[in-house]
């Protein structure tokens, strides 16, 4: 009787640490997600909003819009990202090449769903703008939204400064929002 119980105890034993032995070769092996496309390609939940999100545990990871992919290379906006809902105060963060600032500032604008100005104001450089590599930003935007509103949809706008005003170096990023 006590050879069964033994044998299974030796059993229990060796597939508890067969398990641990899984478990830690497993962490090792996968590495950290960091991107939506990380996200999508491990296989976890794609939400089918606009832009999509794949979350993992408590985090969740945006895709880039096609706006923002074509601008990755100038700017790029931590937060607010496409998508999201804003309110006021609105606090806008990212990084940007020094050539897309002019005296430090960048003008930035929230539109409503018809291309009404809901706000307006400038983003500031957070450390020396004058070279050709990413400078962080931020800027905050004050606004009263208007009750009687047809649409909550609306657009953030992230200007290029152009002091030279020729239309060959205007450029934007222009991101859906969601204004509450």
């Amino acid at each position: 009787m006590k050879r069964p119980l033994i044998g299974l105890i030796i059993g229990l034993g060796i597939v508890v640490t067969l398990a641990i032995a899984w478990d830690v070769t497993l962490k090792r092996t996968v590495p950290p997600i960091t991107n939506f496309a990380e996200c999508a390609a491990a296989g976890h939940p794609v939400m089918e909003t606009y832009p999509r999100r794949c979350q993992v545990g408590d985090k969740t990871f945006v895709e880039l819009t096609e706006e923002e992919v074509k601008h990755a290379d100038l700017i790029k906006l931590d937060s607010p990202r496409a998508g999201d809902t804003v309110s006021s105060p609105l606090v806008i963060t990212g990084q940007a090449r020094g050539g897309w600032f002019f005296e430090a500032v960048f003008p930035v604008t929230l539109v409503n769903w018809d291309g009404l100005i809901i706000a307006e104001g400038g983003a500031r450089a957070k450390s020396d703008w004058t070279t050709d590599d990413f400078v962080p930003f931020e800027a905050t935007l004050n606004f009263i939204v208007d009750p009687n509103v047809y649409s909550d949809r609306g657009s953030l706008i992230l200007q290029k400064d152009n002091p030279s005003g020729l239309p060959q170096y205007d450029d934007a990023l222009e991101i859906p929002v969601t204004i509450k």
